[in-house]
């Protein structure tokens, strides 16, 4: 075989072996640069007072993936948390949160699906499955709680109200009527008589019949009826004889 020939037969197996390395070396690039389950990852945190479930996506060729949250219980599906939500990842990482008032040490299931073009790229399950911590997220202590006025009266009247507030200026006050003062209703005076009171009689009595002169009295009194009844009789007598 001549040097030309040679050479020629050379170059070609070296042309081959070029590219049969260039086309690994693709195949090895592109495969690098696909979306892949391993891109994603899952976690339980808390936001403020509630709980979360976080899927950050970090997929640098920016296919768009949906991503679907279920709860665990004894490796089968209880329910479906909130709704399915699409994220396209970067290099640095987008995340994507599902509001989830979790339980401590509960078990959540994350499935992504990623499509380009008609090609489906992920339809796999985030491994392994989320684990909740094993304290629920702490309750806000820092409302200030709202006080409600009592809406039951005060018994004891305050000392202002206990006070007749003054009239004004210029008005005539009224004076308090008898029962307004005494607080009973007065009773009606009696009606006049003419007939003395007991006590009067009584009095009279005392002063009359329980005097010690009233036998003198009496027999005085007694005497002059005597006397004037002789001098009428006599009177008449003589009267009657000047007529004959």
């Amino acid at each position: 075989m001549s040097l030309s020939r040679r050479t020629a037969a050379r170059s070609v197996r070296m042309l081959g072996v070029t590219a049969a390395s260039a086309a690994l070396a693709l195949s090895a690039s592109g495969t690098a640069l696909a979306c892949d389950i391993t891109e994603f990852s899952a976690a339980a945190a808390c936001d403020g007072t509630k709980g979360v479930i976080t899927v950050t996506d970090k997929d640098a060729t920016h296919v768009p993936a949906v991503v679907t949250v279920f709860l665990e219980n004894n490796g089968a599906d209880l329910r479906q948390v909130g709704e399915e939500q699409t994220v396209t990842g970067s290099k640095k990482g987008v995340a994507v949160s599902f509001a989830e008032d979790w339980e401590p040490n509960a078990e959540y299931r994350v499935h992504v699906v990623a499509v380009k073009g008609k090609k489906t790229l992920v339809d796999a399950d985030i491994t392994p499955n989320v684990t909740t911590p094993s304290k629920a997220c702490a309750a806000d202590d820092t409302s200030i709680p709202t006080t409600t006025p009592s809406s039951t009266p005060s018994s004891t009247p305050s000392s202002s109200s206990s006070q007749t507030a003054a009239p004004p200026a210029g008005t005539a006050t009224p004076s308090p009527s008898p029962s307004d003062s005494s607080g009973d209703t007065a009773a009606p005076p009696a009606p006049a008589s003419n007939a003395p009171s007991p006590a009067a009689q009584e009095s009279n009595l005392a002063e009359t019949g329980a005097n010690s002169n009233t036998g003198l009295i009496v027999g005085i009194a007694a005497v002059l009826v005597v006397v004037g009844g002789g001098a009428v009789f006599f009177g008449m007598r003589r009267r009657g004889a000047s007529h004959r």
